[in-house]
C-alpha cells in the first residue's frame, strides 16, 4: 500500500518547481523569506498536500 497518493506527489513536485523558480515562500500566507532549502520545499509541498485533505503520513511528532 502506497503512503503517498499521486496527487500529494504532485503538490511537492510543484513546491519544488515554485523553488528552483524563486517564488516559493516560508510562512503563514507566504509572508516569509523565499524558500531556498530542498528539505523545507518538500515539507511545504506535504503541508499543502495535508490541506487539502490528501493521501499523506501524519507529521512525525517532536521528540522532548
Amino acid at each position: 500500500m502506497a503512503k503517498y497518493s499521486r496527487s500529494a506527489k504532485k503538490d511537492v513536485k510543484s513546491a519544488m518547481h515554485r523553488r528552483k523558480k524563486g517564488t516559493l515562500k516560508s510562512g503563514k500566507g507566504g509572508k516569509g523569506g523565499t524558500v531556498k532549502s530542498r528539505k523545507q520545499a518538500i515539507a511545504i509541498g506535504l503541508s499543502e498536500a495535508r490541506k487539502k485533505g490528501k493521501k499523506v503520513p501524519k507529521r512525525r511528532k517532536k521528540s522532548t
